[in-house]
């Protein structure tokens, strides 16, 4: 009897033995299924993610065949699916020759199931497989990184710089086959004039890679991703002037300096201003050929002219040394007698340009204002007598002066 009892419980507890194995069997897609892969993008950028559906169909009613999913590579089937989605709950498990699934394996819902085909930092061509039971698809040719650029594009701003050159922005824009940005590729740059840095760059989520160029020459400019590239020229403006000298370059007060503005062949210059340094300026207007610009420093000093260009054709300079003028003072009779005339000359003019003599003298007289550089004077006492000359350049600066004594008897 109690053998009897024991067979009994243990064929009651069969049953739920096996309903409990049966819980730690993973459902698997039952034979004739079809699985279709497809990636919700094109390409995918370094370092993102992804998405891949896998659609699961039983009874599936065709040869074996190829399909492709919308832009995003070749998905291959064993059979195409013409039933009814699998169960809930189906097991599909992923794997990737590239990167990795989140997760690796995955149950389907109305026979579909979503995951996550995460990139690191590695560039190639994917291909992603999913199976469950005897039913399996790959999704080949998925592009990744480097391998999913088709253009690199480069623009610059500005895209001219002034005759001295300067910086400017470079942008590389890196697109794949259907225009859409890659992010996380690396993007080299090169120059063959300047500099430019950084010189590599990784591109960001909206597959923009931005470096600076410095040049004072027109340059090219190349972005390389992989075995593309793009270029882009940056153009630096020519001189409107090639030369602009002084003669001479060293001289008294109120000696004229002539300064020769020479323009580049061909440039088309609609005005160039010189600047002397000295405060005034002129403007020369249109010039085709070397023009002389005189000028006359009424001060000493060291002045530095200036010769620009209008609009963006750029300035040259030259330098000037000023020296005071040798002015020299003398008078006849040296010892005159009270009353009688002497007539004071001035001397070491040379070829500088005089608009005026001031004398000034000590007996209390007033200063004699006059453009000779001679004049007569007498004086009703005796004793000894100081005379100052001071000589005034063409514009009203003094350019010298002298100072002499006389002993009237």
């Amino acid at each position: 009897m109690v053998t009897h009892r024991t067979s009994l419980l243990a064929l009651l507890a069969l049953p739920l033995a096996l309903i409990a194995a049966c819980d730690k069997v993973p459902l698997l897609a039952p034979t004739g299924s079809v699985i279709t892969l497809l990636a919700t993008t094109a390409s995918v950028s370094l370092n993102s993610e992804v998405t891949i559906i896998a659609t699961v169909i039983e009874n599936g009613q065709a040869p074996a065949a190829t399909g492709t999913g919308t832009g995003t590579g070749t998905t291959t089937t064993t059979r195409s699916g013409g039933g009814t989605p699998v169960q809930n709950g189906t097991l599909i498990t992923f794997t990737t020759t590239i990167g990795r699934i989140e997760p690796a394996e995955a149950r389907t819902h109305n026979g579909q199931v979503s995951v996550k085909l995460i990139t690191a930092g590695t560039s190639g061509t994917a291909t992603i497989t999913a199976y469950s039971g005897g039913a399996s698809a790959q999704l080949s040719n998925l592009k990744i990184g480097t391998a999913a650029a088709k253009t690199v594009s480069v623009t610059t701003t500005p895209q001219s710089l002034g005759v001295s050159g300067g910086t400017t922005q470079v942008v590389a824009s890196v697109v794949d086959e259907g225009g859409s940005p890659i992010g996380g590729v690396p993007v080299t740059f090169s120059t063959d004039k300047g500099s430019i840095t950084p010189s590599t760059v990784t591109t960001d989520s909206n597959g923009i890679a931005t470096a600076t160029l410095n040049t004072t020459a027109t340059a090219k400019i190349t972005a390389t991703v992989g075995a593309l590239s793009g270029t882009a020229t940056v153009s630096v403006n020519a001189r409107g002037l090639t030369s602009f000298t002084a003669s001479p370059t060293a001289a008294s007060a109120g000696v004229p300096i002539t300064f020769t503005v020479t323009p580049a062949s061909g440039a088309n210059i609609a005005n160039v201003r010189v600047d002397f340094g000295d405060g005034q300026s002129t403007d020369l207007g249109p010039i085709g050929a070397a023009t002389p610009v005189p000028h006359t420093y009424n001060r000493s000093g060291n002045y530095t002219a200036t010769a620009t260009v209008s609009g963006d054709g750029g300035s040259l300079s030259a330098s000037v040394i000023i020296g005071a003028l040798a002015v020299t003072l003398s008078a006849s009779p040296s010892n005159p007698g009270v009353n009688v005339p002497v007539t004071f000359s001035v001397g070491g003019v040379g070829s500088a340009q005089v608009e005026r003599y001031v004398f000034t003298f000590d007996d209390g007289t007033a200063p004699r204002d006059t453009t000779s550089p001679q004049t007569t004077k007498s004086f009703s006492s005796k004793g000894q007598k100081t005379i100052r000359v001071d000589v005034f350049g063409v514009g009203g600066g003094q350019i010298g002066t002298n100072t002499i004594q006389i002993d009237v008897q």
